[in-house]
């Protein structure tokens, strides 16, 4: 290698860790929530299957890509494997319902899991037990370079998911490809260097969702070309000049490379992935749980309601806290007071809340006028931890005021789901698109994936014939 370990010592520790991640180094509490994680990915990417803008990726690749080597999830269409994973990736993020490391601002399994599912589909030489490691591995990278960069990356306009996830990709494709130290460097460091993604695609363009799949994408590249010899930057994320903490925080202090490799082998941030259980963005959440735990409290409807008042973080006030203008789903499905109105008139806020139809819809856009999202800084003081954090006032027309205070959702780190809450989430979706005894199947496979001689079999049972 050109260059000394003192030039690239946080970018190497993470290969090192990577490369040294065998399955009982592994914790059975992480073996178990990833095993969930994973169920919950390809549920989101089975709903995702049968979306406008899904199908048009789709098609569009279908038409200039003659190969043949890997699955678009949910369907008989098969592709090259960078090009699977691009529409693979985009159909786990495709409608809002997949996980988000808090922390670390990152849609982990939409990264991941494409390029690393392609891997084991193309070598066959991957068991369930190996493949939960290099799952693993992608999960704890990842958030790491989110909690090295802070909540003022997405606050400068880039979307982390696209950014962020790529090392993330890399990690886990390079784990699952076998790649030894030197590889699964230049592996990150020719990842790295396509990181992109902007923010502005959160209001009503399809190419947000194309964001998670061409993250997946390029950590798959990063791993298959450093497994031929082909070279990337080595210290990708310390360097001064052109490196990515440098570069996009545009600075030289305003991140943190102790946060890329702490906690190695005892804080598993895997265990930092939330689950979503609203089909919008999670800076919504805790607003929305909030409104619930009223309505609880003292039963309302949409019709008593004369405000709503948010009071959150930068982050959210930034996210989602913008006026609603109906301009396609995504901005719906990214818009605070759009999902507040909607939980009120529906009840819920998931699948079958958003459709075209309801985009423009009268009553909500009403509704929607009536919720004011205010920027909190005591809870943006409190740190990057707490960036969901709400305070929920809603006026009522008697003049009843009620309040509540939120944390973290359900779903959250904090907050974690059961199994059979995550396991009917994914019949729900999955059965969008396959059929029962193969949902069956397929939910049995991933909770059972240690004793799955080829892990690329997930990927059969998600093949329609």
């Amino acid at each position: 290698m050109s260059h000394s370990i003192r030039d690239n010592p946080h970018t190497r520790s993470i290969a090192d860790f990577v490369t040294g991640l065998t399955p009982a180094a592994i914790p059975p509490e992480v073996i178990a929530r990833i095993k969930l994680l994973i169920l919950d990915s390809l549920g989101c990417a089975l709903y995702g299957a049968k979306l406008q803008w899904s199908g048009i990726l789709r098609d569009t690749l279908a038409a200039m890509d003659s190969g043949n080597r890997a699955l678009v999830w949910g369907t008989s269409t098969r592709l090259s494997a960078p090009h699977a994973a691009l529409v693979n990736g985009t159909q786990v993020q495709g409608f809002e319902l997949d996980d988000v490391h808090r922390q670390g601002v990152l849609h982990v399994g939409a990264v991941v899991l494409p390029a690393l599912l392609a891997i084991a589909e193309m070598r066959r030489n991957l068991n369930g037990s190996e493949f939960l490691a290099a799952a693993v591995a992608g999960y704890e990278i990842g958030p790491r370079v989110g909690l090295c960069m802070g909540p003022e990356h997405i606050a400068q306009g880039w979307h982390s998911g696209a950014t962020l996830g790529v090392f993330s990709a890399a990690a886990g494709a390079a784990r699952g490809l076998r790649l030894d130290r030197d590889q699964t460097v230049h592996a990150l460091g020719i990842a790295g260097t396509q990181a992109a993604g902007l923010m502005a695609a959160q209001y009503g363009s399809m190419v947000k969702r194309m964001h998670a799949g061409r993250s997946s994408q390029s950590g798959l590249y990063g791993a298959m070309l450093a497994e031929r010899g082909f070279t990337g930057i080595e210290n990708v994320l310390e360097s001064e000049y052109g490196g990515f903490c440098s570069t996009f925080s545009r600075s030289q202090d305003r991140f943190d490379l102790a946060q890329l490799t702490a906690g190695f082998g005892s804080t598993w941030q895997t265990m930092g992935v939330a689950l979503k259980f609203y089909s919008c963005v999670g800076s919504n959440h805790t607003t929305l749980d909030a409104l619930r735990r009223l309505q609880a409290e003292r039963p309302f409807t949409a019709h008593d309601v004369k405000r709503v008042l948010v009071s959150g973080s930068q982050v959210t006030m930034d996210h989602v806290g913008w006026k609603y203008r109906p301009d396609g789903l995504t901005a719906a499905q990214l818009n605070l007071p759009y999902c507040v109105a909607t939980l009120l008139l529906d009840g819920d806020c998931f699948v079958d809340q958003f459709t075209e139809a309801m985009v423009a819809d009268p009553a909500r856009m009403a509704l929607a006028e009536k919720v004011e999202v205010r920027h909190d800084a005591q809870i943006t003081a409190r740190g990057s931890q707490f960036r969901h954090m709400v305070r929920v006032e809603v006026e009522l027309n008697d003049g009843t005021r009620l309040n509540t205070e939120v944390e973290a959702p359900r779903g959250s780190e904090h907050n974690f789901a059961t199994t059979d809450d995550v396991v009917k989430k994914f019949e729900q979706l999955a059965a969008h698109t396959l059929p029962a005894a193969r949902v069956a199947q397929l939910r049995d496979a991933v909770l059972n994936l240690e004793q799955l001689p080829d892990a690329g079999h997930l990927v059969d049972l998600m093949q329609l014939s």
